[in-house]
Formats: structure tokens, C-alpha cells, sequence
């Protein structure tokens, strides 16, 4: 992992009150600079948001659609094949039996 998303990771932990205590001292280093500080005002609003009590914040039209679009892009290539032929292996509520032997060929 990187030092740029570590210290992003850092300061999101310590703006939902999840960063542990010997870690404090590298959340405050971040905190210290620009970069820091820009991302811990991104942090404070998107939590600011989520604890609103202001609902039906109006979306763009187009939003779902760009979302929907932008995640099917995030779905490994040949998921919905793979998830249907082992669903249809095995049915839902049962385990799949592992099978003795001896190991394959490397």
C-alpha cells in the first residue's frame, strides 16, 4: 500500500473516531500539511451528509445511470457466468463436499 492512500486511510479512521492510539501521532503529521488538511475537510463533509437529518438531496437525473454504469465496470469480467454455473452445481443451503486425494501435478 502506499504512503498517499495509507494516509488517507489514517485520517478517514480518525474522523469516524476508529483510529487507534498509536496512530494518532501519524493522523496529526498528516493533518499537518496541505494534502492533510484537504482531505480531512472531504472526510468531515461526507460525514456531515451521512449524519444529516435533511433528506431528498436532489440528484441529477443522469446520476443513477452513471452510477449503475460506472460499477457494472467493477464487476470482474465473466462474474454473472461464474456465479451461475457454481450456483447451479450446488444448491442454495448446502455445502459442497471437498474431495480426498492426492494433490495434483504442479
Amino acid at each position: 500500500m502506499d504512503t498517499h492512500t495509507r494516509l488517507h486511510e489514517t485520517i478517514s479512521a480518525l474522523a469516524d473516531g476508529e483510529l487507534a492510539a498509536a496512530e494518532l501521532e501519524l493522523a496529526f503529521a498528516a493533518l499537518d500539511t496541505d494534502s492533510g488538511r484537504q482531505v480531512w475537510d472531504a472526510y468531515r463533509h461526507i460525514g456531515d451528509v451521512l449524519r444529516s437529518e435533511r433528506r431528498g438531496h436532489v440528484l441529477s437525473a443522469q446520476f443513477d445511470a452513471r452510477l449503475a454504469a460506472r460499477l457494472a465496470q467493477e464487476v470482474p469480467p465473466h462474474a454473472e457466468l461464474l456465479a451461475s454455473s457454481s450456483a447451479a452445481l450446488v444448491p442454495p443451503g448446502l455445502v459442497e463436499p471437498l474431495e480426498a486425494g492426492p494433490p495434483g501435478p504442479r
